[in-house]
């Protein structure tokens, strides 16, 4: 039986050296997140609330690994004061900064799934 050996999307060096939105358009544009979106995406009136931006949510999760942000306190700290990140993770101007609760509702139910083995 042979070993295939995938080989790595980024050289890690090349992609710190990137500027942040350099970095994350190259990331992101490697993911796609649109099993995770679909799983995610609210399909009732009730319960959470509907105008949080899932896409933005996802992506900034990720964005969060990249930028070793330890905590989802960290992140929401840094995406209400820094809005520059805050337009990288693909938030618009207008949309409002998810609380600590709503990543933790939106992890809970990602966890649930299998979808981060199928991506």
């Amino acid at each position: 039986m042979t070993i295939i050996r995938q080989g790595s999307l980024f050289d890690l060096q090349e992609l710190y050296e990137l500027e942040p939105t350099q970095r994350f358009e190259a990331i992101f544009s490697a993911i796609d997140i649109d099993p995770i979106f679909a799983v995610v995406t609210k399909k009732s009136r009730f319960g959470r609330p509907v105008e949080l931006n899932y896409a933005a949510m996802i992506y900034s999760l990720v964005a969060r690994i990249s930028e070793r942000i330890p905590f989802i306190k960290d992140l929401v700290k840094r995406l209400k004061n820094d809005l520059i990140f805050r337009l990288d993770c693909g938030f618009l101007v207008s949309d409002s900064v998810p609380s600590e609760a709503a990543y933790s509702r939106m992890i809970t139910i990602i966890c649930e799934s299998n979808v981060l083995e199928e991506v």
